[in-house]
């Protein structure tokens, strides 16, 4: 066992001031000689942990810069796509317009109705096969089971005959798939 006067004898007054003394009492030189280092080390080591520190704050100012351009060009780049997503669409419709047109001025200079309805029924077939082209097809409706995924009931009427109950009657609005997304609901008579 030992005593109370055996420790008071072991501990010296050196190390009892030295355990007491914190880095923030100390300047440079004598911290480094406390923690057991060489002085003339500590100054070389706070001027490379210093040019360290500098290099990598330019590094993160840098990527900051990097990452702000970025972001910058990303939402021009997103707007002009906004901008322009339709050209390709209204660039393939123009040839219909012209068409129109011509429709148009033939309706005022001719008597001939069977030859207007001809010229009128085969825009129609260009536009509407310009739109497929572009990924746009009709939904049939008619005869198919209610679905409210695909259809808007409008109305419910009773079936006209007993398999027709619970499926579409009549179509009131075509409804269109893009791309085999729904982008407009059919509008139905559904069968009760």
């Amino acid at each position: 066992m030992t005593n109370p006067e055996q420790m008071d004898e072991q501990s010296t007054p050196d190390t009892q001031q030295a355990d007491n003394l914190t880095t923030d009492e100390l300047n440079t030189d004598e911290a480094v000689t406390v923690n057991g280092g060489d002085p003339a080390e500590a100054g070389s080591a706070t001027d490379k942990t210093t040019s360290e520190l500098a290099e990598l704050k330019d590094k993160y100012l840098r990527l900051y810069a990097d990452f702000e351009n970025f972001r910058r060009r990303t939402a021009k780049e997103k707007l002009d796509m906004i901008n322009s997503a339709n050209e390709g669409l209204l660039k393939s419709l123009i040839p219909v317009i012209d068409d129109f047109e011509r429709a148009k001025q033939s309706m005022d200079s001719t008597d001939d109705i069977t030859a207007v309805k001809e010229g009128v029924d085969l825009i129609y077939t260009k536009f509407t096969k310009t739109l497929e082209s572009k990924g746009l097809k009709p939904m049939v409706s008619k005869g198919e089971p209610f679905d409210a995924d695909l259809h808007e009931s409008i109305t419910q009427f009773p079936a006209p005959s007993p398999d027709l109950k619970g499926k579409v009657i009549d179509e009131v609005e075509k409804g269109y798939y893009l791309n085999d997304k729904v982008i407009r609901f059919a509008k139905v008579i559904v069968g009760n």
